[in-house]
This record gives C-alpha cells, sequence and structure tokens, in this order.
C-alpha cells in the first residue's frame, strides 16, 4: 500500500499531498514552505515506517526540494514540462498496427507512425526516445507526439553548436526539390542543382541515396535554412590535384582517367583534377565516326599524353597511339601499282573512300573511276558496302593518304585510240553537246572528239555550234589530232573539202575584174559587199567616190546592188579588196596601171566560187582587209 497518492488534472500532474486523518496537519520537515506536505501519521504507524524512512521515500519519488516541503519546484516543472512544442523524453511500451506506443508520463500515451523510425522492426519495449509533444489531445484522447520533428530540432541544435558556414559536412541525398536536391546532414539541407557539380548534371535525382561531401554557403538561423555547395568542395579538390597534376605529368606517359564528356569532336577524361581532350582523331587507327563508339562516359580508360600546354592548362591525349602505327610501314603493305581488294566505307562528292585494312584508308577520286565517262558523283559508280578491286597510285606516309583508282584495273581505251583512230582517219559519230567553242562527237561508246567552230566551214563565221548542229545529229568528221595524255581528240569537218581559197577563188577572182554585188553592211571605216553566197569583200571609205566622204551612207545604202573593181585577191588573209570609184571610172588601163589587173567584168554565167573570208568585225564572211 502506497503512503502517498497523486492525482492527475485535465492539463497534467498538478500537485502531490498526503491527507492527514486522525491527527493534525504538521509539516513533515522545519523547512516547510507555503505548499505544505500533509502525512497521515495514523497511516504510517499502522504500517510501521519509521520518519526517517518516509523522507527517503519521498525524496526518491519527488525530489529533495519536494520532500523538504517545496512543492512549488515541483509543479513548475511538471507544468513547463507538457507546454505544447517541448521535446520530451519517452518511453515504448507497445505497438499498435504501424505506430508505435510512447509514454511520456501524461494522462496518456501518444502514437508515432513507423515511419518515423530507422528501423521500427527492431523497436522493443522500454526503448527510450525523444519526442515533440504537439499536442495534448488530438481529437480521439490521444496525445499527438513526433519523432522525425524532435530529432530535427536536436539535428539544427547540434549544427548551431558545431557548424559554421565555410564548414564541410558530409550527408545523404534525400530527394529532389525545387530547383535542387534536399541532403539530411543531420537536418534536411538544400543543395542547389548548379552547385552539385562543376557540370550542371542532366538530372539530380542520381544523387538520392549518396553520400554527398559539400561546403556550408550559408546558415539562416531565423529561417533555420542551410545551402550548400559540392561544387566549391570539387573544384577546390580539382585545383589542388590540376597543380599537382601538371607539375608530374610528361608527354609520352600513360595514365588512367575517367570520361565526363563526349562531344562530336572527340571525349573529356578526368586525369583527377584536370581533363584532357582525347580528339576523335585520335582514339583509333581506323575510322570512327563517333566518339561513342569508342568510350563511354563514367568509363575509366587509359590513355598516353600527347602534348602538354603549362600556360593554357590543356593536355591532348591519345589513345590510339598505344599501339603501332600501320603507317609505318605503309609502303611494304600496298606497293604502288599493286592491285589489292578494299570496302567502300564512305562517299562524299569528290570520291570514295575505300578500307584497305583496319586502320587504313584510301581514296578513289571521281576521276579515277572510269576511262571514258564523266562522274558526277561517286554513288554512279558504287555504294557504301561494296567490295571493290582497286590498284595504288600513291601514298603520302606523311599526310596518312593513300590514292586510288578502279579504272586501272581496266585497260585504257584511249591507249588504243591512236591506234584505231589516226590522223586523217575519216569517222561517223553523233553530236552529243553543243558549246559556244563547239560540239563533241561520240566516235565510239566513251570516246568523245572535239570539233572545233573554226574547223565547221572555210567560209562562215560561227558564233556557235548549234548554228550548224542539234544533239543527236549524225556527223561525218576528219581526226585532226590525237593528244593521248589529255584524252583528247581534234576533229574537223572543212578539211572533209578542199580550201576554197587555195585554187577555187584565186581562179574565179582576179584584181581588175568589175564585179556585181550587193551591200550588206555599212561601217565607219566602209562597206561589205557580198559577191556571192558565202563570200565579201570589202569597200573601203577611200574607195567609195573620188571626192572625201565622213560617212559611207552617203554614197551606198544597205542592201544597195553596186558594181565593184577587185583591187587585190590575199589567198594568205582571205581577204578581197574592192573599189567603187574605179569601177565607176570605166577607165581599164588606169586600174591596170594601179592593180596590176584588168578591167574585166565576171561573165554572168561563170561558175561563183564558194564564200571566203572573216573580219574582225563582226560581219559574216568578209575579208579583214587593212588599208
Amino acid at each position: 500500500m502506497a503512503i502517498f497518492q497523486t492525482q492527475r488534472a485535465s492539463d497534467g500532474f498538478r500537485g502531490a499531498a498526503l491527507n492527514l486523518r486522525t491527527r493534525p496537519a504538521v509539516p513533515l520537515h522545519p523547512d516547510a514552505a507555503a505548499h505544505t506536505l500533509m502525512v497521515d501519521f495514523n497511516l504510517i504507524a499502522d504500517l510501521g515506517i519509521e520518519d526517517t524512512d518516509v523522507h527517503s521515500l519521498l525524496q526518491d519519488q519527488i525530489g529533495q526540494e519536494a520532500a523538504d516541503g517545496d512543492l512549488d519546484t515541483l509543479l513548475a516543472g511538471e507544468i513547463q514540462q507538457v507546454t505544447r512544442g517541448r521535446i520530451l523524453q519517452g518511453k515504448v511500451v507497445g505497438k499498435a498496427g504501424d505506430d508505435a506506443v510512447v509514454d511520456v508520463g501524461l494522462k496518456s500515451e501518444g502514437l508515432i507512425h513507423k515511419g518515423e523510425f530507422e528501423d521500427f522492426d527492431a523497436l522493443k519495449h522500454g526503448d527510450k526516445v525523444e519526442v515533440l509533444l504537439e499536442d495534448l489531445d488530438d481529437g480521439s484522447g490521444v496525445i499527438k507526439l513526433s519523432k522525425r520533428k524532435a530529432d530535427r530540432i536536436r539535428g539544427w541544435e547540434r549544427v548551431l553548436e558545431t557548424k559554421a558556414e565555410g564548414d564541410i559536412v558530409e550527408g545523404r541525398g534525400m530527394r529532389k526539390i525545387k530547383g535542387g536536391l534536399l541532403v539530411d546532414i543531420g537536418v534536411p539541407v538544400f543543395l542547389p542543382a548548379s552547385q552539385i557539380d562543376v557540370r550542371r548534371p542532366g538530372d539530380v535525382g542520381e544523387f538520392i541515396g549518396k553520400t554527398i561531401r559539400a561546403e556550408i554557403l550559408k546558415i539562416d538561423e531565423e529561417r533555420r535554412n542551410i545551402v550548400i555547395s559540392r561544387r566549391n568542395v570539387i573544384e577546390r579538390e580539382r585545383t589542388e590535384a590540376k597543380k599537382r597534376i601538371l607539375a608530374d605529368l610528361e608527354e609520352g606517359q600513360l595514365i588512367t582517367g575517367t570520361v565526363t564528356n563526349i562531344a562530336e569532336f572527340g571525349a573529356f577524361i578526368d586525369l583527377g583534377g584536370i581533363d584532357g581532350l582525347l580528339h576523335i582523331t585520335d582514339m583509333s587507327w581506323g575510322r570512327v565516326n563517333h566518339p561513342s563508339e569508342v568510350c563511354k562516359a563514367g568509363e575509366n580508360i587509359e590513355v598516353k599524353v600527347l602534348r602538354i600546354d603549362l600556360e593554357k592548362e590543356k593536355i591532348a591525349l591519345g589513345l590510339k597511339q598505344k599501339q603501332p602505327s600501320p603507317w609505318d610501314d605503309i609502303e611494304e603493305r600496298f606497293p604502288i601499282g599493286n592491285r589489292i581488294t578494299g570496302k567502300v566505307v564512305s562517299l562524299v562528292s569528290y570520291g570514295a573512300f575505300i578500307e584497305l585494312m583496319d586502320g587504313i584508308e584510301g581514296l578513289v577520286h571521281v576521276s579515277e573511276m572510269s576511262w571514258t565517262r564523266r562522274i558526277n558523283h561517286p554513288n554512279e559508280v558504287v555504294k557504301v558496302g561494296d567490295d571493290l578491286e582497286v590498284v595504288v597510285l600513291d601514298i603520302n606516309r606523311d599526310k596518312q593518304e593513300i590514292s586510288l583508282g578502279i579504272k586501272q584495273t581496266e585497260v585504257n581505251p584511249w591507249e588504243l585510240v591512236a591506234e584505231k583512230y589516226p590522223a586523217g582517219t575519216i569517222v561517223d559519230g553523233t553530236v552529243r553537246n553543243l558549246t559556244n567553242y563547239g560540239a563533241f562527237i561520240e566516235i565510239e561508246p566513251g570516246i568523245d572528239g572535239l570539233l572545233h567552230v573554226s574547223d565547221m566551214s572555210w567560209t562562215e563565221k560561227i558564233s556557235h555550234a548549234s548554228e550548224k548542229f542539234k544533239k543527236g545529229d549524225p556527223v561525218e568528221c576528219v581526226v585532226l589530232e590525237i593528244d593521248q595524255e589529255k584524252q583528247r581528240v581534234g576533229l574537223g569537218v572543212k578539211q572533209l573539202t578542199e580550201d576554197p581559197w587555195v585554187t577555187a577563188i584565186p581562179e574565179a577572182y582576179h584584181p581588175g575584174m568589175v564585179v556585181h554585188g550587193k551591200v550588206t553592211k555599212i561601217t565607219n571605216f566602209g562597206v561589205f559587199v557580198e559577191l556571192e553566197d558565202g563570200l565579201e569583200g570589202l569597200l573601203h571609205i577611200s574607195e567609195l567616190s573620188d571626192e572625201k566622204i565622213s560617212d559611207p551612207q552617203e554614197v551606198v545604202k544597205p542592201d544597195q546592188d553596186v558594181d565593184v573593181k577587185i583591187l587585190r585577191v590575199d589567198t594568205e588573209d582571205r581577204k578581197i579588196g574592192l573599189s567603187l570609184k574605179r569601177a565607176k571610172w570605166g577607165d581599164t588601163d588606169h586600174s591596170a596601171d594601179d592593180d596590176g589587173g584588168g578591167g574585166d567584168v565576171l561573165p554572168p554565167d561563170k561558175p561563183s566560187p564558194t564564200r571566203g573570208g572573216m573580219d574582225d568585225h563582226g560581219a559574216m564572211g568578209t575579208d579583214k582587209i587593212e588599208f
């Protein structure tokens, strides 16, 4: 049977008293204050307990001051202890489903969800826990407690006591929040996404659950907010490591690093504080279309140091340099002139790249694909993946280039053209193309010859080949010359007939002869007169009249019929000089004296010579006569 009893009120423990029943109440201790502990001595006497033992029991239960009679301290402490928002010491007394039942010494126990415990299954009866008193009654007669909030408050207090801005802390990534990551260092702190790494990560979620070492950037005690930076720690460590690595690194050294980033032109390798660049051209002796074919981000890779720029803190790395270069003995592998087999790996506008072996490629230029065809793009001849037989044409080991040819695997038809079509051979061909300087005539499949405009007619001035031919026209030509080196055949049409300036024109037209013609063109220096179809002579302005004239049109008009006297016939320069005033004189002796010829007029029934002569003034069939 207890010697004292306690009374609970709605707001918690209010006090303790011993009720006097048979004797007047007296203080248990002479120093008792206003709140006096009353003792039932009859009950004590019945129990046979000495007064000193009673005092010891009270001291154990309610403390020294309260046992001595000062209940104010006891009451004040109990009232303070149950204020909302206070952290209380609790004891686990059981489990109810997903909740732990915790006794904090109040009128009823509280329930705490298992999610607030790190290991709910390991929780056992009697375990002590610190909890936050959120409410004395949650509406169902149960006090509302929170272990998580109590832990945060204690953690925050510990952080403020032990940490300051600039200190290094470690924590575990908890979850993503807007703008960054929440990290638990004893209390949840904010790690902005921009402060997670030197390069902002694509997904901050990859750090959830990982241990994070960071620097405290800012502590806001009023808002209980802490911002940390992992980036500052990394940059500081990398700066120290960079100095150490640059001091120890040497060109030619093999070193292992981690691939941090991959770009189109190569991969960046973290060497432990400084990044080096592994360029795509230094990844393999063979063709690499993209660096991801050789390495992956996060992969450890051994590379060779090629160059170090201490001033710019740049390091060039190589992977292929770990192996001997296949170009070292390239001439022995692929002698010039040898036929070899390769595979088409790439096509460009100017040719096709052929893989001869792993790490060795050669180029077949479009000009080396066919002896006879004009190839505009290599896909007209080959496609990627084709196996081809090629001939090695040239090797440049310094530039690591090999020139290959496809057409050289066949007989060059141009080697037979000179034998088959010697100069003077008459051939039949087809007009394949027309230009302002001539017509291309196909004399056999793949072999074209050029018929120049100057070789189309002895007498006509031809500005464009289309004036004489059109595509597809059959044409008979004579081979003039063959340039086997330049692969050209010169053709002519006019050479099929005799040059009229050799015989026909000199025989038909003599100096001193008066002939009939028509004015075709008037210039400031004279008049061109057509003597017959295709043949013109020049009537100089000084030969128009005995009087001095400034404009030929004062004497003649276009299309006017005139009788003119032939002054000279120049077969070498293909010119005929005429005079109007001398024809009007009718003095054949005078004409003969001046020009050495008679005054005969060409009979109308005499056969006309062919047209001859070209002038420098754009007129058709003129004589280019200069006085």
